[in-house]
Parts: C-alpha cells; sequence; structure tokens
C-alpha cells in the first residue's frame, strides 16, 4: 500500500509530540516530512531559561536528536522557512526553493514575542526572549556588558532576568502591572515572590509604562525611558510582553484565523479539512492556549485522526499553571482571585515562605493559589475539575490530602501519600501510579530515566521535586513485587520476556527474523529495542547468532566511555586490580604520547585515561597493549580485590588470587547491565563485597557468597547465597549464577531487580539445590566466551569498525 504524505510546518514541541502520538498507532501510514525554521532540531523551548542562568546547555535541552527524525524515517528541512502553500496542488514551498507535496498538512508554527511598536526598539541590544538564537545573544551580551533591562514580569521575563543576574549582570525587571505574574498569583503570593527575588539581587519596577528605548552614538540601546521623563541605564533590553499567535502563512494561504488558526474539536481547520493545525498557534473554540499541557492534549487527539481512527475529540483544557520561578514554586488554578459570592480560606506564613489560598463557592472548591508548598496542586486542580464536594474535608482542605485521616504513609514524604490517580505531570498527563510503576517495572533510579520513560517532569519541569520523591519513595521499596506485562518499546506490545521465549523457542538468530515472528510495528525498530533483541540473541543462541555492532549504545559501539566534552576515556584490564611496572611505564607513555589530560584511579582499582580523542583511540590500545577493561559496555567490569592472606595481617584467604581467576574467567562476558564482583580475604571486607553484583567474603572456613548487591543511587545490601569450602567452587557458583541472570535477566535490568523479579529462592533452586543445573549453567557460560575476541585488539572478529575513528577529511 502507497503510503500518504504528511508534512509538518513548525518543528517546535506540540507539533513534534504530535508526530510521536501518530507514529505509536499508525507507523507505516505516512512519509513525514518537517519544515524548521530554526536550525535545531526539537528542543524543550521551557527549559531555555537553565541554559540562561548557565545550569544547562543547548544538547542538553533537545528532546529529539536528529537520530530520532533518521530512525522514524522523517525527512528533516532545517533552517528553511515555509513561505507558501499551494492548497489546490497541495505542494509546500520553502524560502530556499525546496518543494514538498502532501494528502495531509499539520501547521505548527507556534507563536511570536509580541514587541510594543515603542521608539527605539529596533535599536543593537534591544531583543525578544523566544528561542536559542534569542539566548545566544543574550549569554554573549552577559560577557559585555553592566545593565539589562526586561520588560515583562510574567514567567519568562523573571526566568530571563534570573539568569542575566545570574551571568553577572545588573537587572532591572519593569512590569506594566501592579504585581508580579498577575495571571497566576493573587497579589498576596506575587509580594512574597517579589521580596524573594528582591533579595536575591533582582530589582522590580512595577506599574511602569515604558515610552521609548534610547540609543548611543553607536547605534545601541543605552537607557529605558519611562512616560514620566525619568530613565534607567540599559544595555541589554529583553522584551518578554506577551506572544501571540504565529498566523502569518495560514492567513497568507486564505485559512480562517481569528486569535489563532480556527480549529474545530478534530484539530482541523475550519477552512480545509486537509490542513491540520496544533500548538499556540491554533484556536479552538476562541482560544488560543500558551501552556503546554493542552497542547500536548490537541497533539493527541490530531494524531489519531491523521491516523484515520477517526475517534477522539478536543472539547478544550481546563489549565492550572504550577511553575517554579528561578527555584521558588507556585501554583494556581481556577478562579484563585476570588469575589463574588465566593468565600477564601488564606495561610500566610510570610517568614517561612509559605501562602495558600482557597477559594470556594458553595460545597466545591474553584480556586487556589499556592506559594512556596504546592505539592497538593495536583488534588485541588483534581477537586476543581471533577466539581466533587467538599462539605466533609472542608476543615481539613487547607492541610492537604496527606492529612484525610489515617494514610498508612507515617515517615515518608507528602508525595508518598499521594493517590496513584493523582496527576503529577500536569504538561504530559503523567500519574503518581504510572511514574511508580515505571520506577519498579523498569528499575529506574535517576530523574533522567524516569524523564526518558514517562516523560514526568520532562516539559516544564515545575514538578521535577515531586518526582524525585516519588523516586527516593518507590525505588526503595520492595522488588518482589509480581512482575506485570510491560512491552519491550513502543514498537511492539511483546514484553522482554515474550520475545526471550520466541527466540527461544522458534531458535530465532536474526533481528530481523524476530521482528518479522512478533509483529514489529516499525521495521527497523529503535533504539531501545534493538540492543535489547541482540542481546537476547546472542546470549540465547552462542556461536550461532551474530552480533551487531549497530544494535549497541555509542559506548559499546566505540569500546570506550564518551565524555560530556565529546572524548573518552579508556579503562585497561588489570587482573583482580593488580599490575606491574611495566604496564605502568606504558600507560604513562601513553598519556605523553597522546595528550591524556587527566589519569584517575577508580573505585574499582583500575586506572582511567581521561580525555581521548576519538582518532586516537586505536593508538591507544595498540601502545597499551593491555586487554579491554570493558568500563563502556554492560559486561563485567571488575572483580575488586583486597590484599587477603597473601599480605595481610588479618586475611584469612588469598583474595587477590580468587579474583584473578574469577575475573580471567568471566572477563569477556556481556550481561543484561553491567557487573561487578568483589573478592575480601576476610570479614572486615575491605573490598566493599556486600554491595556487589556477586560478593565473596572470606572467613576462617572458607568463602561467603552475597548476589545482587548494588551500590548506586540506592544502595542494596547483597543476599547471603552460600557457604563454600574452595576457591573452585566459588567459581563455579559465581559463574552459574551469572549465566542464569544472563539467560533470564530483561535487557537493563540489574542483577538487584533480577533477583527481586524472579525471588531469591528461584536462584537457589537453579544453582543451589540441582547440582547438574548448576554444573549445566557454568558450561553454557565457558562455551559462550570461549574464543570471544578483545574488541581493542581483534577488530574483524570483534566487528569494529575503525572507520568511526578516522579524522573527517582524511
Amino acid at each position: 500500500m502507497k503510503k500518504m504524505k504528511l508534512v509538518m510546518v513548525g518543528n517546535g514541541m506540540a507539533g513534534v509530540r504530535t508526530l510521536e502520538e501518530l507514529l505509536k498507532i499508525a507507523p507505516d501510514l505516512y512519509d513525514i516530512t518537517v519544515f524548521g525554521a530554526e536550525p535545531h532540531p526539537n528542543y524543550n523551548r521551557i527549559l531555555l531559561s537553565p541554559v540562561l542562568a548557565g545550569e544547562q546547555t543547548i544538547p542538553d535541552i533537545i528532546l529529539n536528536p536528529l537520530s530520532w527524525y533518521e530512525a522514524h524515517g522523517i525527512t528533516l528541512h532545517l533552517g528553511r522557512k515555509v513561505v507558501d502553500v499551494d492548497r489546490r496542488k497541495r505542494i509546500v514551498r520553502a524560502d530556499d526553493g525546496t518543494e514538498a507535496g502532501y494528502d495531509r498538512l499539520l501547521i505548527a508554527t507556534g507563536s511570536n514575542p509580541f514587541i510594543p511598536p515603542l521608539p527605539g526598539k529596533n535599536l543593537q541590544g534591544v531583543l525578544a526572549y523566544r528561542d536559542i538564537a534569542d539566548t545566544e545573544a543574550m549569554i554573549d551580551a552577559s560577557t559585555k556588558y553592566r545593565h539589562a533591562v526586561v520588560v515583562g514580569g510574567g514567567l519568562l521575563g523573571l526566568e530571563a532576568a534570573n539568569g542575566l543576574m545570574l551571568r553577572g549582570m545588573q537587572v532591572t525587571v519593569v512590569h506594566i502591572g501592579a504585581w508580579l505574574l498577575e495571571r497566576q498569583l493573587d497579589e498576596a503570593a506575587a509580594r512574597l515572590l517579589q521580596k524573594e527575588l528582591e533579595n536575591r539581587g533582582l530589582r522590580f519596577v512595577l506599574n511602569g509604562q515604558t515610552q521609548a528605548f534610547i540609543g548611543g552614538d553607536d547605534g545601541r540601546v543605552r537607557a529605558v525611558q519611562f512616560k514620566d521623563g525619568t530613565e534607567i541605564p540599559a544595555d541589554l533590553v529583553v522584551m518578554s510582553a506577551g506572544i501571540r499567535p504565529n498566523t502569518a502563512l495560514a492567513e497568507q494561504i486564505g485559512l480562517h484565523c481569528n486569535r489563532g488558526i480556527v480549529v474545530t474539536d478534530t484539530m482541523q481547520t475550519v477552512t480545509d479539512p486537509r490542513v491540520y493545525s496544533v500548538g499556540e498557534c491554533a484556536a479552538h473554540r476562541g482560544i488560543a492556549y500558551g501552556l503546554v499541557a493542552p497542547l500536548f492534549e490537541q497533539g493527541k487527539v490530531c494524531a489519531t485522526h491523521l491516523a484515520e481512527f477517526g475517534i477522539g475529540r478536543y472539547t478544550g483544557s481546563q489549565t492550572s499553571t504550577k511553575l517554579k520561578v528561578t527555584g521558588i514554586d507556585l501554583f494556581s488554578a481556577g478562579n484563585f482571585m476570588g469575589g463574588g459570592d465566593t468565600e477564601e480560606i488564606v495561610m500566610s506564613d510570610p517568614f517561612g515562605g509559605v501562602y495558600k489560598k482557597l477559594v470556594i463557592q458553595g460545597d466545591k472548591l474553584v480556586g487556589a493559589c499556592l506559594y512556596g508548598d504546592t505539592v497538593d496542586g495536583s488534588w485541588y486542580f483534581k477537586l476543581l475539575r471533577e466539581g466533587r464536594t467538599i462539605h466533609d474535608i472542608r476543615d481539613k482542605l487547607m492541610f492537604g490530602e496527606s492529612n484525610l485521616g489515617d494514610t498508612g504513609h507515617e515517615g515518608h514524604s507528602r508525595a508518598a501519600a499521594m493517590p496513584d490517580d493523582a496527576e503529577v505531570c500536569g504538561c504530559n498527563g503523567i500519574t503518581k501510579g504510572s511514574i511508580c510503576k515505571a520506577i519498579q517495572d523498569k528499575g529506574l533510579f535517576t530523574i533522567e530515566e524516569v524523564r526518558k520513560h514517562t516523560k514526568a517532569s520532562a516539559s516544564c519541569g515545575s514538578c521535577t521535586g515531586l518526582v524525585e520523591q516519588l523516586l527516593m519513595f518507590t525505588a526503595g521499596g520492595d522488588y518482589s513485587a509480581a512482575p506485570k506485562k510491560k512491552a519491550i518499546c513502543a514498537c511492539t506490545d511483546a514484553s522482554h520476556q515474550e520475545v526471550r521465549d520466541a527466540i527461544r523457542a522458534q531458535h530465532l538468530l536474526a533481528i530481523p527474523d524476530v521482528y518479522e515472528a512478533l509483529g514489529w510495528r516499525t521495521p527497523n525498530g529503535c533504539a531501545s529495542c534493538r540492543p535489547a533483541v541482540n542481546y537476547y540473541l546472542i546470549s540465547t543462541w552462542p556461536k550461532e547468532a551474530k552480533d551487531d555492532p549497530q544494535s549497541h549504545f555509542i559506548n559499546e559501539r566505540s569500546h570506550a566511555n564518551i565524555q560530556k566534552d565529546g572524548t573518552y576515556s579508556v579503562v585497561p584490564r588489570m587482573w583482580g586490580g593488580t599490575t606491574n611496572a611495566g604496564e605502568l611505564r606504558r600507560i604513562a607513555d601513553v598519556v605523553d604520547k597522546y595528550q591524556i589530560p587527566s589519569v584517575k584511579v577508580t573505585g574499582g582499582q583500575r586506572i582511567d585515561l581521561l580525555g581521548v580523542k576519538k582518532e586516537d583511540l586505536p593508538g591507544v590500545w595498540k601502545d597499551l597493549g593491555m586487554p579491554s577493561g570493558h568500563a563502556y559496555g554492560k559486561t563485567l567490569r571488575t572483580v575488586k580485590t583486597c590484599v587477603g592472606s597473601e599480605w595481610c595481617r588479618f586475611g584469612t584467604q588469598d583474595s587477590t588470587a580468587l579474583g584473578i581467576e574469577l575475573e580471567r574467567v568471566l572477563w569477556r562476558m556481556y550481561a543484561p547491565h553491567k557487573v561487578k564482583l568483589a573478592v575480601s580475604g576476610c570479614p572486615r571486607n575491605c573490598a566493599e563485597s556486600g554491595i556487589k553484583d556477586v560478593g565473596v567474603i572470606g572467613v576462617d572456613s572458607g568463602w561467603e557468597i552475597y548476589i545482587a548487591g548494588n551500590g548506586g543511587i540506592k544502595t542494596e545490601v547483597a543476599h547471603f547465597f552460600c557457604k563454600l569450602k574452595t576457591a573452585a567452587e566459588v567459581v563455579e557458583h559465581a559463574a552459574a549464577f551469572l549465566q542464569l541472570y544472563r539467560e533470564e535477566g530483561w535487557y537493563l535490568e540489574r542483577t538487584v531487580h533480577y533477583v527481586g523479579r524472579v525471588g531469591l529462592d528461584h536462584v537457589k533452586a537453579r544453582v543451589l539445590d540441582d547440582a547438574g543445573n548448576r554444573k549445566a549453567l557454568y558450561d553454557r557460560l565457558v562455551f559462550s566466551l570461549d574464543g570471544e575476541p578483545d574488541p581493542w585488539f581483534e577488530f574483524d572478529r570483534a566487528g569494529v569498525d575503525l572507520r568511526q575513528f578516522a579524522t573527517l577529511g582524511v
């Protein structure tokens, strides 16, 4: 079936979210072309403020990198502004002459900053704050000039002022209103905010009516003039006086516009049903929304109709505002100003920096305004949205949901006491239950992982504190709960276990075979499923299934750890943490020869060479003459040891020798996730064996083995597994457990989560209680590792593509 053509004009958050939703439900329906006026892929515009403040960088806020467009077969035209659309011939034309035909057109051109028509608005140094170019211009100005004026005391203006202040400028905020954020806060909350910001160094001019921008002889702005004739110095003026829907293209091609591009409940334009519009440029029932959550709701509805499902209607959004202004939490929803026949419940603690106002009409909550403590904002918004009576909880309403009787969560955070259906991330409509389930099912331990898997806190970021509380609470919970089925990724409905079972039952040997057998929705898979399926193939059928180097993450493809500046770190193998003078001399020579800027001893008793240029990697490996440390992969990393009975006066067993033996047996072992071992020569446990995937502790009568420990963000103490007499028994039992984990663990599942999922009794039954099965597991591991190449030296056998290390133009 021939694919239809979808062209999207605009490459922002609302439009790309529509494409993401479309690709989930109809990945093969369209050939997609995207035109973006900016030279950047889709990025989180809300996070420009942390970039300005120096807290993040441009790469940090990219939502969909170029590889995402490529993986989904999307033709992307960056830096090209669409200047015309022939709706009769259905052709889109860009300013450089590029053309693209369409069957469906999606206009997502967003909004433009409003710049009042004041004298001097075209002077150098007067700019809006809307995109990456504006942000970079402001950062550049902060390095050269002293005085900055921000016109507009809304959220964006305050964030711009804070960022410029953090970069060393003296900043004054000019606001035409009587108080800051008058659309989001009442006067009392706004005064608390202003006082806190003044304490940090910002200055404010309220009721400030700007009359003109005054320039100097060099053509650059030098002052802002008010209607009363007064002036304040300004080397930089940032306009943040609101936005207007960007309807220029729509109006030019004859689409009906009124406060935006007028759309129906299916997000189709009223003028042409082949043309859709979402985002800040669209006007639905007379409203053009500027908040992220409604725009994402629009995208979901639009996607269902583009997919020809014919379901879903967008009927508008009841919005709440949850903000974090320079680190201060704010929340408002509904009629928070009160008035009329409403009544107000107010709690104000200026010294503690907390203010709450609840507006009640009859027996219903109709508005809320919170400053400082916003953890109950989602609950208040739910009460408001559902219109439920608050008669029975009125006396406890001000104190939040966690104070409604016995919650059973004493001692835990208030976020933990929220019900599962409470909304945490308003931008993306993510509930507490969804976040906790993802943390438990996927073994998430960082806020970045939660954002990746749930999108919670990935948009405006105001819910980050709540998500972090849930993360801390849930990650320490009980991992032994029965696992629920979860798809391996959006490309399929099949779970990790179903993929593993199919590979074994059907003797599948290649990634395309798996995709065909299980009816993958995306023919070539994605960056999430390809590495997992590749690992399941090679761990199930060693020597038969061929490893696909391109289905590994970047570190594993380049066989070194990429660092934040684009260079790499190299960690050579040192058996059991031991080395000698010859190896140390070679390391020193390599550091000098390749001008490696940093050398560090790691926590795993290895030497890390940091700052290696990618093109130097093959030469570094060759000159080191040491085996790969596999510090870059889902592999055995290190076996940490103490000096044991060979040197230590307290040592009861030769931990160094056993550590070396374990590492030599296991060193080329790939696994679902990284694996770390440790061997301590006595119960003093100097090698920290109690928090390793496999920990061994020497005692007078032999060795104790502990399994499934973790020393990461959430430290997990390993489980006692068994006690053995000889080193040979330790090697067999440790290897058998790791092979069981290799065969049954899900990709990116640490041993702590694997054992929590299947249960310690299951592992003991397979390894300890069945000697025959233990021997079989050990033999299968030895068989799979036998003859495995060292990627640092055996490039061809290991499938290392040396072209990736070549300098461009060479």
